[in-house]
């Protein structure tokens, strides 16, 4: 659950049907303003209903559905990203619930990340960074991990760039060899961070 406005959503090029938005096999039921900031929740398929730390999840039994291509160019969720303030206890938690860890990281992200776990959710990678020291993100060294924002895969990110206009950053080179990304801007009003990717090599 994301916490803004179906508007804003169709304005960035989203379909959005009843208030949600299906990019590949993820559902993103969007549930206003005034429902809080962020990222609410989120619910998975397969895993144990154990701790998550922190992390508000409940378990899904919906079988996955391709949603549409949308009008900004959209065809799926490329990753979700989360800030752990302790990468070492969030890892064996969501090992623990069943996810597919795939590697840890152990260099500083171009933003000053110290180090970032890698986990495969089905299509989707979940992105698990640790916060830095004195990042606003750090709220609580021994608080829960946060569920915190969501990057969209995309047939061609310069299409994407003139259908956002304004709305859009920038598009620049990714991390990973090959790629751009894009973020999108705050007066977007998505709701939470948003970054917009091109395919894979």
């Amino acid at each position: 659950m994301v916490a803004a406005a179906p508007v804003a959503w169709e304005r960035a090029g989203f379909r959005v049907d009843a208030g949600v938005v299906a990019a590949g096999a993820v559902r993103i039921r969007l549930v206003g303003e005034e429902a809080g900031r962020g990222l609410l929740s989120w619910s998975l398929r397969g895993v144990e209903p154990t701790s998550f730390d922190g992390l508000p999840t409940e378990l899904s039994g919906r079988a996955p559905v391709a949603g549409p291509v949308h009008p900004n160019g959209v065809t799926s969720v490329d990753h979700v990203v989360v800030f752990s303030p302790d990468l070492d206890r969030t890892v064996p938690a969501l090992r623990g619930a069943g996810l597919d860890l795939r590697r840890i990281r152990e260099e500083p992200t171009p933003a000053g990340a110290p180090r970032q776990a890698f986990f495969r959710l089905a299509e989707v990678i979940l992105e698990v960074i640790q916060a830095p020291d004195g990042s606003p993100l750090l709220r609580d060294p021994e608080g829960p991990a946060r569920l915190w924002g969501l990057s969209f895969l995309v047939d061609d990110l310069d299409n994407t760039a003139a259908a956002l206009g304004e709305a859009l950053g920038e598009p620049r080179a990714a991390v990973q060899p090959g790629r751009r990304i894009a973020t999108a801007r705050r007066e977007a009003r998505l709701g939470l961070p948003v970054a917009f990717m091109s395919p894979r090599a």
